[in-house]
């Protein structure tokens, strides 16, 4: 009995004991890990915490190990340190620290991802960045108090601020696992230059292209390479171009210059490859190393070019029916009219004549666009129209061409050139009606139209032959008119027979003549100011008077005529100065063009309206006139949750050059919406109509569910 009796209570005593020993050692278990980690903050986007390798701060130690722990959710992103155009790298603030002399975050190598179409430069997943912490008394306890503050991206773009607060008591101590998620992802950040198999052997600005140029090289063949120039906040690049040589021993790259500043910081550049990394201080250079090795271009199939060449000729016959056709109406219905009358044959040459001249234009404009890529000079559809002397000229073509057409003057030319550009009356020669086709290709290059936008895209970011195929096609497009009247010419002849209609109609041509005029001195303004442009007006006018009154006679009238001509061109092109116009958006509701800030707003909850307009772009104002700056669409443009921007791009400007090619358009009207559901845009056709914008605006500002 009595050792039945002692036998429970032995065995009470025995489960208290294990009891106490196990609460003992969860306790225990929870000091350490209070210890080694702080508090989580934690949201869809983001969950965060600092980890420290040592249990305890041990009685000779001056220095702990610690990481901040980033674990991103499911299709977010954070920043490196530098972390491209838009974006903001991870800050820490340990003002309310104890025994905390020093924290420095260790970055490891980013990757780069595209957010809002930019490059940036950052982590996915789970990242620790390794802070090198001393300390200012040795073997003290550590309090750490931080300040993070961060941004994730993801569709949308979320700025974090929170606290962890860790402490790290005496004592001794390893958490191994801590310690490895440390180890790991020091192993992970960019060794020195004097530590790296990967040696950086020439950075380069090369001003010519607006790039910079690395070359490294390295014992060991590259692998997966990448390169992340860091020159501060005011410059920022695209997307590099990298090629290897055979044996992948030797780099080279090819980065384009988005924004620069000669006022930039220090220069790093870090290089990355598969498992390994180097960054380096380096000197700058203007001694450009040339590309040795030559990236494998993919060739455009058969039916692709022939899908593109359709779309082409489509953009270029509807080219004929954009707002842009009334300064080249006059001309079209002039060719008509004069060739009234006339034998088939010389109708038939006549406007066969008109759409070579059509496509010479063309060709010499795909030769010119050809030539700027080889210079490495932002190109886009229209952009001679930014040339102050291409546009005093024609002014001069356009106003003498009017008066000559309101019946002025005759110009009279010596006789031998006047048989040769008297197709209508002899049939000898065409060159008028060659250069009739030349001014209207001219004049209609201000203006975008459908599909004209994806074929000149495709054209411009293709080989040579692209572009010459492209153009090609979209000048037969433009000039089919002309090739329908050639092919029947008989229509001509089913016009009333000549009288006094033709007066009437002669008039409202010139008339018409005299309207474009105008609109080149608007955009002659526009360039050069109003001392420019009056220059070349009272010049012109100079020039109709000798050539309406005939005198004076002989070799002072040539003279004075080619002083008139001469003399405004030389004064537009030498001593205009083409600044950037003062704000003419101060007063309504657009604001300045601001590509950096697209991001910050749409992460604010915000909507962008992006309208890439020109003075010299005729579309552009028909949708300003007609859609933009009318009742529901101002109302909504003017909204607080809309942000609305203009660019103008009357005159060269390389960051509007920049977003258009980035979205894909060399040409304008060009307008985009940004917004909570659309980040990336929702490009809008070149024809504006309310229904259009007003649907943009509702899709890119209705956030997607669970982005709330």
């Amino acid at each position: 009995m009595a050792e039945e009796a002692v036998t429970p209570r032995v065995k009470w005593l025995a489960t208290r004991v294990m009891t106490i020993f196990a609460v003992w050692v969860t306790l225990a278990h929870l000091d350490v890990a209070q210890a080694a980690e702080s508090n989580v903050f934690e949201n869809p986007a983001v969950a965060a915490r600092l980890i420290s390798a040592e249990d305890g701060i041990t009685p000779d130690a001056s220095t702990v190990s610690l990481g901040l722990v980033l674990e991103y959710g499911e299709g977010w992103k954070g920043y490196w340190r530098t972390p491209g155009e838009v974006g903001l790298a991870p800050e820490v603030d340990w003002q309310d620290s104890s025994n905390l002399a020093s924290a420095e975050i260790l970055w490891p190598a980013p990757d780069r991802f595209e957010a809002f179409g930019i490059e940036n430069f950052g982590y996915s997943g789970i990242v620790v960045l390794p802070i090198r912490t001393t300390l200012k008394d040795r073997g003290k306890p550590l309090k750490l108090r931080a300040s993070v503050t961060l941004l994730t991206c993801s569709d949308v773009c979320v700025p974090h601020a929170f606290d962890l607060a860790l402490d790290v008591p005496s004592g001794t101590g390893i958490d191994q696992v801590s310690a490895d998620a440390i180890a790991t992802f020091v192993a992970r950040v960019p060794a020195n230059a004097d530590e790296s198999d990967i040696k950086i052997t020439a950075v380069a600005r090369d001003e010519r292209s607006s790039a910079l140029v690395v070359t490294a090289e390295s014992d060991r063949p590259f692998e997966t390479v990448d390169v992340f120039p860091e020159f501060g906040p005011l410059v920022t690049f695209g997307k590099p171009d990298i090629r290897l040589n055979r044996d992948r021993s030797d780099l080279w790259a090819r980065i384009p210059l988005n924004a620069w500043s000669d006022e930039h910081t220090t220069p790093f550049l870090t290089v990355t490859d598969s498992g390994r990394a180097v960054t380096a201080p380096v000197v700058l250079s203007t001694d450009v190393p040339a590309p040795p090795y030559e990236r494998a271009s993919s060739s455009t199939s058969a039916l692709q070019l022939a899908t593109i060449a359709a779309i082409a000729f489509l953009g270029g016959l509807i080219l004929n029916v954009m707002p842009c056709v009334l300064p080249v109406l006059s001309i079209k219905l002039a060719s008509v009219l004069k060739a009234s009358g006339q034998s088939q044959r010389i109708i038939r040459n006549g406007f066969l004549f008109t759409a070579m001249g059509v496509l010479t234009f063309v060709w010499m404009l795909a030769m010119f666009v050809l030539g700027l890529k080889w210079v490495g000079v932002s190109v886009g559809w229209g952009i001679q129209f930014q040339n102050p002397v291409f546009v005093a000229l024609m002014f001069i073509v356009i106003s003498i061409f009017s008066a000559n057409v309101l019946g002025l003057f005759e110009i009279s030319l010596p006789s031998g050139i006047q048989n040769r550009l008297g197709a209508n009356s002899t049939g000898s020669g065409y060159a008028a009606d060659f250069g009739t086709g030349l001014l209207v290709a001219v004049l209609a290059t201000p203006c975008s139209a459908p599909f004209l936008g994806t074929a000149i895209t495709f054209a411009l970011a293709g080989s040579a032959t692209d572009v010459l195929f492209v153009f090609t096609a979209l000048g037969i497009g433009l000039a089919s008119p002309y090739l329908f009247i050639a092919a029947r010419p008989a229509l001509v002849e089913r016009l009333p027979r000549p009288g006094r209609w033709m007066l009437l109609i002669k008039a409202g041509l010139g008339l018409l003549l005299v309207a474009t005029a105008g609109w080149l001195l608007f955009i002659l303004v526009g360039l050069t100011g109003w001392p420019g442009a009056a220059l070349v007006a009272a010049c012109t006018t100079v020039l109709i008077l000798l050539l309406k009154t005939g005198r004076p006679h002989g070799t002072s009238r040539s003279s004075l005529i080619a002083a008139s001509l001469i003399l405004p061109l030389i004064w537009v092109g030498l001593f205009t100065h083409q600044s950037k116009p003062e704000n003419p958006t101060a007063n309504t509701y657009w604001q300045a063009f601001e590509p950096q800030q697209i991001a910050r707003y749409v992460s604010e909850g915000q909507t962008v309206f992006v309208d890439v307009t020109a003075d010299w772009c005729l579309t552009c104002k028909a949708n300003k006139t007609l859609v933009l700056d009318r009742g529901p669409i101002a109302g909504r443009l003017s909204d607080e949750t809309v942000i609305a921007m203009q660019a103008d791009w009357t005159r060269p400007d390389d960051e509007i050059a920049r977003f258009l090619e980035l979205h894909g358009r060399y040409g304008i009207p060009f307008n985009i919406v940004f917004g909570p559901a659309a980040p990336s845009g929702v490009v809008l056709p070149e024809v504006l109509t309310q229904a259009v914008v007003i649907d943009a605006l509702a899709a890119a500002s209705t956030r997607k569910p669970g982005n709330e």
